[in-house]
């Protein structure tokens, strides 16, 4: 098992959805910046890569938000920009499913003074 922590909030689909419908790049920038964000925590966590005779995995998240004012499918969309940080630190060779064979949401929790997300990746 291989798990690390996310710090603070992602952003939400609300969010991405509006920044497409402002400009055309603000979304994309969005993107690439969660995208890097989750790569380096998952660089500075140190995880290892996942082995080949591990494949394909399952990713767990658990979110915690600073409130229940977001709904759960609009917090969860984030795990497109956790996803491809893994990818790109290098943990995970893909997200297809060819890898991935799940991806499960845990729970959504309050910490107000911790908001995160834990990320887990088993073998399937």
């Amino acid at each position: 098992m291989i798990h690390f922590t996310i710090v603070g909030e992602l952003c939400d689909l609300n969010t991405y959805i509006e920044a497409e419908r402002t400009h055309k790049n603000k979304a994309a920038k969005i993107k690439e910046e969660e995208t890097y964000r989750c790569a380096v925590e998952a660089r500075v966590a140190r995880l290892p890569e996942v082995p080949a005779e591990a494949y394909p995995v399952v990713i767990h998240y658990t979110w915690y938000t600073r409130d229940l004012r977001k709904d759960v499918d609009n917090i969860a969309f984030a795990k497109k920009f956790i996803n491809d940080g893994l990818v790109d630190a290098g943990i995970i060779e893909n997200d297809s499913r060819k890898y991935v064979a799940l991806v499960q949401d845990q729970g959504f929790y309050v910490d107000k003074k911790n908001p995160r997300v834990e990320v887990s990746i088993y073998p399937a």
